[in-house]
């Protein structure tokens, strides 16, 4: 094959004076030095790269060995034919006006075209055409170079088609995903994540949850990260701004390790290790169990009040029947000390009586319901306040009041019966509701705060309404006793209960004295702290 495509050379132009085109100066003068010649010419015919020379209509004049095993042409198949044989005839036209383009400027053409192997199966070579100038500077020859870069392409195709594939999965969940380096950075996310950058107005949302899921799994972080061991189901809550309200995420993750694409991890392999973490909103979700949570608690309430209203009117109707039952006794006494045989007949009369008074007494005290205690455990009292407002939501917003909502982010837990502690403060808010709502003041606020120093834990519940007069301060927590017009259409047992409640809790209730735009209720109850084991020794 040498020999043909070098004797077709010689046939049709100055062999040497073609090499010497490609390399000027190389060739000796001295014919009997045949080396550098004889040392080129092997090398262009074994270099794994597939070279042809043509003369400036593209007819080709030389090929080497691997052109041959790349386009399967022997050079007799080949050799006088137009460079247009190899066409696969898919390439743009104007591909082909760029190349002729550029070397009939004398410049050399860098590019990939289709050809076609003699088999008739095409193939995507990669293609380098450079003009050879003569000694007056004009093209006499051109050489290509070319390599079948199919499989190349075809592999580097299949990646791009997976990464857009795998991009497409991702961008199409519907939970924000995103993947961080060991430095905190972001690689890789999609729309759902990039969503989140402007919903939460948290920075980078990666970083954000980052920190509460360090915070939350403290010294167990480093030893998942090390060993690569997932988790899961770890939810977060995310407080709104402005009106928006507060959103709940549900945090997962792994760890990946990716070995090293650089040139020096050639010989000795590196990797680095990365995390894939998958950010759930499930607000909705949680909303669901919120609401359902609140009917629970409604219907808990509900039946609670019905049980207090039955206690109410009982003891009410004790507390009426037993006015006039001291007034009988009395007089009882007085008619046994006189001993007057013509009264014996009305004393008679009076026995009768409070023996049925009593016995109703008896048995209105057998049908006064019990309350019963729920467990107890340790509360935390922000989420009490918080399911009260909840059930009172409806109210407050048809009666345009104003909330404001200030807790103690770390409050103290307290050791008590959740149910309760409801019971306390839906007693204590309905109080604030009522107040404003039936005063004449623009401003209908109620506000709620907690608090705690070093023992206790403090919660102000405070309205702007009319307040209650300093003389009847002490009053309110009497039975039966009602700050409210004509008496309202309460008994006036729920501050009573509401001390009574405090009371069972070793907490303090008052009203504040030094506070003169409406009434402000202060509760504190001792913290609870768990005894460590080594406390009892």
């Amino acid at each position: 094959m040498k020999k043909a495509s070098l004797q077709f050379l010689q046939a049709h132009t100055n062999v040497n004076s073609v090499l010497e085109e490609l390399v000027p100066g190389f060739f000796t003068q001295n014919d009997s030095d045949k080396t550098p010649y004889n040392l080129f010419v092997e090398t262009v015919e074994q270099v794994p790269i597939a070279i042809s020379i043509t003369d400036k209509k593209a007819n080709i004049l030389y090929v080497n060995n691997e052109f041959t095993r790349v386009t399967g042409y022997q050079p007799d198949d080949i050799l006088g034919q137009n460079e247009s044989l190899l066409s696969d005839k898919s390439t743009p036209k104007h591909v082909y006006y760029d190349l002729w383009h550029t070397i009939s400027k004398k410049m050399v053409w860098r590019g990939s075209i289709c050809n076609r192997h003699k088999s008739g199966q095409s193939y995507l070579a990669d293609l380098t055409i450079a003009p050879m100038l003569n000694d007056e500077g004009k093209i006499s020859h051109y050489i290509g170079m070319h390599r079948d870069i199919t499989q190349l392409y075809e592999s580097d195709k299949k990646i791009s088609n997976q990464k857009l594939l795998i991009e497409s999965v991702i961008n199409s969940s519907p939970i924000a995903m995103v993947v961080i380096d060991n430095n905190e950075r972001v690689i890789l996310d999609n729309h759902m994540y990039k969503a989140l950058v402007t919903d939460l107005d948290k920075g980078e949302p990666a970083n954000y949850f980052l920190h509460l899921l360090k915070a939350e799994l403290g010294g167990l972080w480093p030893k998942l990260q090390t060993n690569e061991q997932g988790f899961n189901n770890h939810e977060f809550k995310v407080e709104g701004k402005g009106n928006r309200r507060e959103r709940w995420f549900s945090c997962a993750g792994n760890w990946f390790s990716e070995q090293d694409a650089n040139s020096g991890a050639f010989f000795e392999e590196s990797s680095k290790q990365y995390l894939i973490l998958t950010i759930t909103d499930i607000t909705k979700q949680r909303r669901q169990l919120e609401e359902l949570h609140i009917q629970t608690l409604k219907t808990i309430m509900t039946e609670d009040e019905r049980v207090r209203s039955i206690r109410e009117t009982l003891l009410g109707a004790m507390h009426q029947i037993q006015m006039p039952m001291n007034q009988i006794r009395a007089a009882e006494q007085i008619l046994k000390h006189k001993q007057d045989s013509q009264n014996a007949g009305l004393l008679q009369i009076l026995q009768q009586i409070q023996a049925s008074g009593e016995a109703a007494i008896n048995t209105m005290q057998k049908c006064i319901p019990e309350i019963l205690m729920t467990a107890v455990i340790p509360v935390n009292l922000n989420q009490i306040l918080h399911e009260v407002l909840l059930l009172s939501n409806q109210r407050i917003w048809s009666q345009g009041i104003e909330i404001y909502w200030q807790p103690q982010s770390d409050l103290p837990a307290l050791l008590g019966s959740e149910n309760r502690l409801r019971i306390l403060f839906k007693q204590l808010i309905d109080n604030a509701i009522e107040a404003v709502s039936c005063s004449d003041c623009h401003n209908q606020r109620v506000k709620i705060s907690t608090s705690a120093d070093a023992d206790l834990i403090h919660i102000n519940i405070e309205d702007s309404g009319p307040g209650i007069p300093i003389e009847k301060r002490a009053k309110v927590f009497e039975p039966f006793y009602t700050t409210r017009p004509m008496g309202g259409n309460k008994a006036g047992m729920g501050l009573v209960m509401a001390k009574e409640i405090v009371n069972q809790h070793q907490g303090l209730i008052d009203i504040d004295p030094d506070f003169n735009q409406g009434c402000r209720f202060k509760i504190s109850f001792p913290q609870y702290r768990q005894e460590s084991k080594g406390s009892k020794e």
